[in-house]
């Protein structure tokens, strides 16, 4: 096994499940199998441009081949609907039932309080474990943007967990990221 060879067996190995995880939120399930691989094939034909950490390279590609095949509009709404398909039977046994399904209620419809961005950041960092400048160049936008996006993302989230906690409060199901520019009278 030559050089290049050993390294995209490395890179395979190891990275295979947290791309696949990555992709599997963002396209329809019997699609993230397929866009995995593709992602892989890149990475066999640019294996010696593939930085030493490559996880963030990784999932730039994937991010850029889902982007391709359904382009950026409902990306947040497809990742809510990703992840709430994700529960097992055995999930469900392995936690009370009503515990379980008021705890991922509350989670998915905190989450939807998000912009698309401010998903996709919260995502990258605390699901896919990737530092802020690694994920940064997963979403396209420099550490800055990055940041903010977090930042804001994570303090909407934190608002809307415990609003959901509290007695007699509902967490809204979708908030208007829309400007509103008042009107001088």
């Amino acid at each position: 096994m030559d050089e290049q060879e050993a390294r995209f067996t490395c890179l395979y190995e190891t990275y295979y499940r947290n791309v696949f995880g990555y992709v599997v939120l963002r396209v329809a399930p019997q699609a993230a199998e397929d866009v995995t691989n593709e992602v892989f094939t890149i990475a066999w034909r640019k294996v010696d441009e593939i930085p030493e950490r490559a996880l963030p390279w990784l999932l730039a590609v994937a991010r850029n081949l889902v982007r391709q095949s359904h382009g950026a509009a409902g990306h947040a709404r497809r990742l809510v609907d990703r992840l709430a398909g994700l529960t097992t039977d055995a999930d469900l046994h392995a936690w009370d039932a009503a515990d379980h399904v008021v705890a991922r209620d509350q989670a998915l419809t905190a989450l939807r309080t998000l912009s698309p961005k401010e998903a996709e950041a919260v995502t990258l960092t605390a699901w896919h474990g990737l530092e802020p400048a690694d994920a940064a160049r997963v979403a396209g936008c420099s550490r800055a943007a990055f940041t903010v996006r977090l930042h804001r993302g994570r303090r909407r989230l934190a608002r809307a967990l415990e609003a959901s906690h509290e007695p007699g409060t509902r967490t809204p199901t979708r908030v208007s990221h829309d400007r509103v520019i008042p009107e001088k009278l």
